[in-house]
């Protein structure tokens, strides 16, 4: 499911969205946090990024396993595989913490929300989690940047 797309890799295909959802969602999550003024004019923006950066997130991470078995499998040289594989490391932890964050940033979403049926917790519990979505979107930007220089350094040192 995650291999090609129209004949050619899917994984170069989906980065795009990751490398565009996520960083925004590590941008726009600790701005909703920090500024309750801007909420209301924020809150679906940041709603759809918390919901479609993990699934961005996702669908790179498979794509590039898939690409990866592919390239194994034509017998890529082990050298541009290590680098390969120090890559999907770097992903696996942008995964995981774009995961961490877009629950917590959820979780704030809720909180902070006006809607009657919101559950309406103590104010320090809102206080928490805009500390989580700041603290968390630091890791975020981190492994965005080293997944994708280390995913651009290999193409580029093994193609041209």
């Amino acid at each position: 499911m995650f291999k090609e797309f129209l004949g050619l890799p899917l994984h170069p295909l989906v980065v795009h969205a990751a490398v565009t959802l996520i960083p925004l969602l590590a941008l726009l999550g600790p701005v909703y946090a920090l500024r309750a003024r801007w909420r209301p004019k924020m809150d679906w923006a940041v709603g759809l990024l918390a919901l479609g950066a993990p699934v961005a997130a996702f669908a790179a991470t498979q794509s590039g396993e898939a690409l990866t078995d592919a390239l194994v499998a034509k017998g890529y040289p082990q050298e541009a595989l290590d680098e390969i594989y120090y890559h999907s490391q770097q992903g696996d932890w942008l995964f995981r913490f774009t995961i961490a964050l877009s629950v917590v940033t959820l979780a704030l979403l809720v909180v902070t929300s006006d809607h009657p049926k919101a559950p309406n917790p103590p104010s320090w519990v809102g206080r928490v989690l805009s500390v989580l979505v700041v603290v968390l979107a630091v890791p975020v930007l981190i492994y965005t940047f080293r997944a994708g220089h280390s995913g651009a350094e290999t193409l580029w040192q093994n193609t041209f």
